[in-house]
Order: structure tokens, then C-alpha cells, then sequence
């Protein structure tokens, strides 16, 4: 997808996102064959369920039917949202992941997997395992010195409630 289409359909469909409570993170266009495929990836501070992606679907293929942005050939638009190992590239991508498990890529190079604990606008604060029966350690990482950043998905962490009881 071009940058000009890319831009105009992010002015065109943004606001209309934004007036359902979510933030639109990424637009994409995918050629399949003689069909295109609009995906569009929308999130908030407390994820999106299926009503809410259903009304931000019908609110945006409304709009693109009035307007021209997609052209006049045939073509799909899918809503979702980001996957469960998504990049963080926001500060609010950060605040959403705060303690979750994140893989980072730093700029000294090699990688830490820790648990973001908090986030500020320069950093996160976060908490790397203990290995072999070592504790935790706490370590601050500056946004400057992250290259990378990864959710990281857990099969088998208990959920603070059942720790506490």
C-alpha cells in the first residue's frame, strides 16, 4: 500500500475508530489474487470485545462505501485486534503490557526477557526471573536503549488472585 493511500485512509478512518473508544494501530492492504484485503487493527486500554469490533466494522465499511479511498475494484475489510505476541511501539503499548512477560531487544545488543512493572514516559521498570531458584531482579530500561519489544505469551503463570489466596 502506498504511503499517500495509507495516509489517507488512516485521516478517513481514524477519527471513526477513535469515536467507538479505540485506538486504530494499523491499516494494511493486502493484494489477493484480483481481490484486496483492508485489514485494520484497533485496541484500547481495556482490549476491544466482539461487540465492539463488530460496531467499529459496520461504522467503517459505512464510511467506505460513501467514499472512494479503496477505488472502485472489490475488496474485504477485516477488523481485528493486534495478536498476543505484538510489537510494542507506543507508550501505550507499553502501559497495556505492564506485567506481562516482554522479550526485548536491547541496543547494547543480546536480549532480556522481564515483566514490565511500570511504565513512564522515558522507561519501563521491570522485573527479571530469578534463575535456579535465584530471586527476581528489578532493572530499568530507557526507551532510547530498547530496539525491540515482544509480548511474550505464558501458558502457565497464576493470576495475582490465586498467588494472594
Amino acid at each position: 500500500m502506498s504511503t499517500t493511500q495509507s495516509e489517507r485512509l488512516r485521516g478517513l478512518l481514524e477519527p471513526l475508530v477513535t469515536s467507538q473508544g479505540l485506538d486504530l494501530e494499523e491499516i494494511e492492504v493486502d493484494s489477493v489474487g484480483r481481490k484486496r484485503v483492508l485489514r485494520v487493527v484497533v485496541d484500547s486500554d481495556t482490549g476491544a470485545d466482539l461487540d465492539q469490533i463488530a460496531d467499529v466494522s459496520r461504522v467503517l465499511s459505512a464510511k467506505l462505501d460513501e467514499t472512494d479511498a479503496m477505488g472502485e475494484g472489490e475488496y474485504t475489510l477485516e477488523v481485528g485486534t493486534p495478536g498476543a505476541e505484538r510489537p510494542l511501539t507506543e507508550l501505550r503499548h507499553y502501559v497495556r503490557a505492564t506485567e506481562r512477560l516482554v522479550k526485548f531487544q536491547l541496543a547494547e545488543g543480546g536480549e532480556l526477557v522481564a515483566r514490565i512493572l511500570k511504565v513512564d514516559d522515558e522507561g519501563v521498570d521491570t522485573e527479571v526471573p530469578g534463575v535456579k531458584g535465584r530471586k527476581a531482579t528489578a532493572r530499568r530500561l530507557a526507551f532510547d536503549d530498547i530496539v525491540r519489544a515482544r509480548v511474550q505469551v505464558e501458558f502457565s503463570r497464576k493470576d495475582k488472585k490465586e498467588e494472594e489466596a
